[in-house]
């Protein structure tokens, strides 16, 4: 799956060999020399840090356009029985999100929004912190090992983490996927993919111990505050695209 996307041009750690050893199978991949982007893009200008972001956004419309098997299990029942398996673990789970039922309302009023959704191949772990800035200043997406197929737009549930590094880099990544056109359904949709993934977040952090359980509180309440506890499906990091604020005016 690497090299289909690798043939496609992506900016990428590109596969060189696979195969079997004494231990088990090894992959080796092309050596980025350069820097982390989460801890890079915030320290640059503004400028820079939306540029990176609509560098990011044509990079997954790529990745995109490779298709699912056509042999793929209908999106809405699949991930209908993924979110309710979800929302189980959630209530055994000793720890839960002050509020953290208002998820659960959202999913469970918009579920209709996952009908006749496409899907396509997704990197499965797209967010800045597994991109890279190279020596040459271009943005380069690593850590392919969680790939999926699935619907395009659940490919945005991990912007969490760009927005708290970035909301300009985050902005910019759905304004370049979107060529700056961003249909309201796709915000709605995004806001349930992820009120799910901030579900599973908690239970997944608790074997990790009390820092990481704490991010993923803190986490939560930014999200709720963002998104005026799912009352909008616009999150308030989100800036629109330079054009369409001097279409709406001041």
């Amino acid at each position: 799956m690497q090299q289909k996307v690798a043939a496609l041009g992506v900016p990428m750690c590109r596969p060189v060999a696979f195969g079997e050893c004494w231990e088990g199978v090894y992959t080796v991949q092309t050596w980025i020399d350069g820097e982390d982007a989460e801890s890079a893009i915030p320290l640059l200008p503004g400028a820079r840090q939306y540029a990176y972001g609509l560098d990011a956004g044509h990079i997954l419309r790529k990745i995109h356009s490779i298709p699912a098997p056509k042999a793929q299990e209908d999106w809405e029942s699949r991930f209908n029985r993924k979110m309710d398996g979800k929302i189980q673990k959630y209530r055994e789970c000793p720890v839960h999100y002050d509020n953290g039922q208002i998820f659960i309302d959202y999913i469970r009023e918009n579920r209709c929004l996952l009908k006749g959704r496409p899907q396509v191949f997704q990197h499965g772990d797209y967010h800045i912190g597994n991109m890279m800035i190279d020596r040459d200043g271009k943005l380069q997406i690593i850590d392919f090992d969680r790939y999926d197929f699935g619907d395009p737009w659940e490919e945005f549930n991990r912007i969490v983490w760009c927005a708290q590094a970035s909301p300009l880099f985050a902005s910019g990544m759905v304004n370049g996927y979107f060529d700056d056109d961003v249909p309201l359904a796709f915000w709605k949709l995004l806001a349930l993919y992820i009120a799910s993934n901030t579900l599973s977040s908690v239970y997944w952090a608790v074997p990790f111990g009390q820092e990481e359980v704490n991010t993923m509180l803190n986490q939560a309440k930014d999200i709720l505050r963002w998104y005026d506890d799912m009352r909008n499906p616009v999150p308030t990091w989100y800036c629109m695209p330079p054009a369409a604020m001097k279409r709406v005016g001041p």
